[in-house]
């Protein structure tokens, strides 16, 4: 069952199964670039206005799955409508400001979304649009990317499944609303 923080802006209801920090690894392939593993770290959080703030950092990982450099950072801001419809504005650490709009599906946590409006800096590389989906499934967050260029078509080229992070904070909210526990905990499981 997924907790609504007595904070979070009631707009923000729907979207309440993105909050937290996400970590986990996928596979990044596009032409022009190698193709690799990569780690990645993504927070969804809120202050009580109507929106979530969404940071993400990845990075190249080796066989053995550890950094070996730096992918990508991204960061900006969600909403949602009362017709479910979402939209997004990004920052990436390439030089990219993307507008991206969809819906959020009604009989499942997902959201499809398509870039609307792109700029870019002299320094990005080529980029023309793309497409996302997040799906909320079993308990962790799954999602993949299309990016188009003027030389590539519209393909996937990212995708991730990462699993909610838990923090010490949170294991002591959980066991508090646990009550007591048998003293050897095995009956719990029982």
């Amino acid at each position: 069952m997924i907790e609504i923080p007595s904070d979070l802006h009631p707009d923000l209801v729907p979207l309440v199964f993105l909050l937290g920090t996400w970590e986990g690894a996928g596979v990044t392939d596009f032409p022009g670039a190698e193709k690799a593993n990569f780690g990645q770290s993504v927070t969804f959080s809120h202050d009580g206005r109507d929106f979530l703030e969404y940071v993400s950092h990845s990075w190249i990982l080796d066989a053995e799955g550890n950094k070996v450099k730096p992918l990508e950072s991204e960061s900006g801001f969600w909403r949602i409508d009362k017709d479910r419809k979402v939209e997004v504005v990004m920052v990436r650490d390439q030089g990219i400001v993307e507008i991206w709009y969809g819906e959020l599906a009604h009989q499942k946590p997902q959201i499809d979304l398509v870039t609307d409006a792109v700029a870019r800096t002299a320094a990005s590389g080529p980029y023309t649009g793309g497409k996302r989906l997040y799906g909320y499934v079993k308990s962790d967050l799954m999602w993949v990317g299309e990016k188009a260029t003027p030389e590539v078509e519209l393909r996937p080229y990212m995708s991730a499944h990462l699993k909610k992070v838990v923090t010490p904070e949170e294991v002591a909210d959980m066991a508090r609303g646990l009550g007591d526990l048998p003293d050897d905990g095995i009956a719990f499981f029982k």
